[in-house]
């Protein structure tokens, strides 16, 4: 495995590689080794937090059970500036809005695999990277869909 560290306003992030696919993001400080894909993740990601980027274009390996790869793919089709609820996504994939809000909180990729575009029923849920909510609020507003939290 290779892994990079990017700093984003978010604090340092690691991207790790895997075979050709980024396998997981997390944020904290890593090694930082030079491939391709790790620095055209790095190019992506400072796009997307510049406000340049709202679609990320690399191959992604979510390890991990059926679900957990549905679920990633759920979160995937929500476009740039938009959230969902658990619930949308438990109706899409005929399971309970619980079990979507566990598999949410177990992306490996997060930000590339948007999760904090995923919200409770009630609205502003916590989220499991670094910075907790305070952390999905500012991602959220940097898409523009923090009118909400005003």
């Amino acid at each position: 495995m290779f892994e990079r560290t990017v700093d984003t306003p978010t604090g340092p992030m690691r991207l790790v590689e895997d075979d050709g696919a980024i396998v997981r993001t997390n944020w904290g400080q890593g090694r930082q080794d030079d491939t391709p894909l790790l620095l055209e993740a790095e190019a992506q990601l400072k796009d997307y937090f510049a406000g340049k980027r709202e679609a990320f274009d690399l191959p992604l390996r979510v390890d991990g059970s059926d679900f957990q790869r549905a679920v990633c793919d759920a979160m995937l089709d929500i476009p740039f500036g938009y959230t969902c609820t658990y619930g949308d996504i438990s109706k899409k994939l005929g399971v309970p809005a619980q079990a979507v809000g566990q598999a949410c909180g177990g992306n490996p990729i997060p930000v590339i695999i948007p999760c904090h575009r995923v919200m409770g029923a009630k609205g502003l849920t916590g989220f499991s990277g670094a910075g907790g909510v305070e952390t999905k609020v500012q991602l959220l507003r940097l898409e523009g869909a923090g009118g909400f939290l005003i």
